[in-house]
């Protein structure tokens, strides 16, 4: 809520400090950077001194701090922009610490009840957040004719109460995974069918056109108002969370098989979400929404399956940076294809997904 709250408000933000097109996309593509590559630091620091609360609290903390901060911003004339920017980066920094250590807590923590599952609940939460947060800084810029400051300072409330939450719970359940070894290498210590499956799962989020993309297409047509794009949006978060659900349920009963759905989500996104019809960008945005769903719940379970437990944290953050790197390349390539055939686009990616089906099909016959 407190992270989506403020990225649903970043640019326009950033605008009215001065910032350009290009200072924009720099500030934001930093900080889109630093969460994921950082996480090649931060998991492997997480196994080796097991601080899997400590890092996930301060991780967390960042957050609840920065994004309120961002909120003094436009009083501080000249140096507003260049603050902003920094505090921007710096949120995105509290995710790379956070999210390796957090993803091994919630892996042990749902060995009880199914990791498919426990992901699944982790993931619909986080979708009613990024529902709720960027709805409600848009009602309290409402509110406030158009003022932007109001509603970064209101996301200190939620930001607070999952502080609270987070220190309770530190001391209600501590963690009892092993620590890894200092001496062993990242190399040395994830098993074979794990980088296939990164390599596979990369090639699904390369392929996966961008919100970003798909907003900008919507507004340039004319199909969506700029006004309703945040609730088309929203409307992607709320499948987002269904198909995590779904998707989370089904990995437990049936097993890996069922990513099978994120490369076919993936591969029917461009056709309607680049279309010239509103209900095609509706129906492509609302499967986009499903594709990121599954990706971000269902997909860190196998790698919670494929991974020893003192491992855990290095996986994910070595799997973050491989995502990182192919999100990247595929946001130039769409953006690139985009310009010249929307055909050739929705041709190239379809083709992204079914080598990332094929490398799937190899990861689950590895033993």
């Amino acid at each position: 809520m407190v992270y989506e709250g403020a990225r649903s408000i970043t640019g326009p933000l950033l605008a009215g400090l001065g910032a350009s097109a290009l200072v924009v996309g720099l500030v934001t593509g930093a900080g889109e950077a630093a969460a994921l590559l950082l996480r090649l630091v931060s998991g492997p620091l997480a196994d080796r001194t097991a601080r899997y609360w400590t890092l996930t609290i301060a991780g967390y903390g960042l957050t609840a701090v920065c994004v309120p901060l961002l909120a003094l911003a436009p009083a501080l004339g000249g140096a507003g922009l260049a603050v902003a920017a920094l505090l921007i980066v710096a949120e995105r920094i509290g995710k790379a610490i956070r999210s390796p250590a957090k993803s091994a807590l919630l892996a042990e923590a749902a060995g009880s009840v199914g990791r498919g599952r426990g992901f699944a609940v982790h993931k619909a939460l986080d979708q009613v957040g990024a529902f709720a947060g960027p709805l409600l800084v848009a009602a309290l810029v409402a509110v406030s004719a158009g003022v932007i400051w109001p509603a970064l300072a209101a996301l200190a409330i939620p930001g607070a109460a999952a502080m609270i939450l987070l220190v309770w719970l530190r001391h209600r359940f501590p963690v009892t995974i092993e620590r890894r070894p200092a001496a062993e290498s990242v190399r040395e210590s994830l098993p074979r069918r794990f980088h296939w499956f990164a390599v596979s799962a990369g090639l699904a989020t390369g392929g996966l056109v961008t919100f970003g993309l798909i907003s900008y297409h919507a507004s340039r047509t004319g199909q969506i108002p700029i006004a309703l794009v945040p609730v088309l949006y929203a409307g992607a978060m709320a499948a987002g969370a269904v198909s995590a659900l779904a998707s989370g349920h089904l990995y437990d009963r049936w097993g890996a098989k069922v990513l099978y759905a994120l490369p076919a989500l993936a591969a029917a996104t461009p056709a309607l979400a680049l279309s010239g019809s509103t209900a095609a960008i509706v129906a492509g945005t609302l499967l986009w929404g499903a594709a990121v769903g599954v990706q971000d719940s269902t997909v860190k379970a196998l790698v919670a399956d494929l991974v020893p437990a003192p491992r855990r944290a290095t996986a994910y953050g070595v799997f973050a940076a491989v995502q990182g790197v192919a999100a990247l390349a595929g946001g130039v390539l769409a953006g690139a294809l985009y310009e010249q055939s929307l055909t050739l686009l929705a041709v190239v990616f379809a083709g992204a997904q079914l080598a990332s089906a094929v490398l799937l099909t190899v990861t689950l016959r590895i033993r």
